[in-house]
């Protein structure tokens, strides 16, 4: 392959890429709605995510981390395939099926680590109001809360302590979404 020369005016910068980061929906995805999946993919388009990554969680890990049954992770996954493939909002949406593929239990922090390593940064973690107190529970979460932010779908009835004593690390769907009006903008 022969060499180019190209020729740089004098001044000019490298463009800054406008899309930033990884928002990660952690969820069974057991009783979640198509309008709940929609909401989740507005939020990462206002906040120009560079990509969406549905993370549905293998039977094992649904049992051991809420106490419920799911069903077979493979009807789950193809269901989420399907709204993927349907919607129109959010134009790099993926199904990481990390958790199906080992086919056990995979604790939430061996998944970041995961997620960690293979996903650009900054990661958002989207989790529900439930899923978001048990998160705040595990002894790791202190460690964890400083290398991401969190995303909760709505406002948690209660807040587990360690939610409170980090709010400034976290943000309801409502508060991004929020966050993207012109009107708001305006008056910073």
């Amino acid at each position: 392959m022969g060499r180019q020369t190209y020729h740089i005016p004098f001044g000019t910068e490298a463009s800054k890429p406008s899309l930033k980061g990884t928002m990660i929906y952690y969820d069974s995805f057991q009783h979640t709605t198509d309008e709940q999946l929609a909401r989740a993919a507005q939020a990462a388009a206002a906040r120009s995510f560079s990509q969406l990554v549905l993370y549905p969680l293998h039977e094992a890990t649904v049992k051991r981390l809420t106490g419920e049954t799911a069903s077979a992770f493979y009807k789950r996954d193809d269901r989420v395939h399907e709204w993927r493939r349907d919607q129109r909002i959010m134009r790099n949406v993926t199904v990481e099926n990390w958790d199906g593929k080992r086919k056990k239990y995979t604790p939430l922090e061996a998944a970041l680590r995961f997620m960690d390593e293979k996903y650009p940064s900054p990661l958002f973690l989207y989790l529900t109001a439930d899923n978001a107190n048990r998160f705040a529970s595990f002894a790791t979460f202190e460690e964890w809360i400083v290398r991401i932010r969190l995303v909760v779908d709505e406002p948690p009835a209660r807040l587990h302590p360690r939610l409170e004593k980090y709010r400034h690390r976290w943000d309801t769907v409502d508060e991004l979404l929020a966050k993207d009006k012109p009107e708001e903008r305006e008056g910073r």
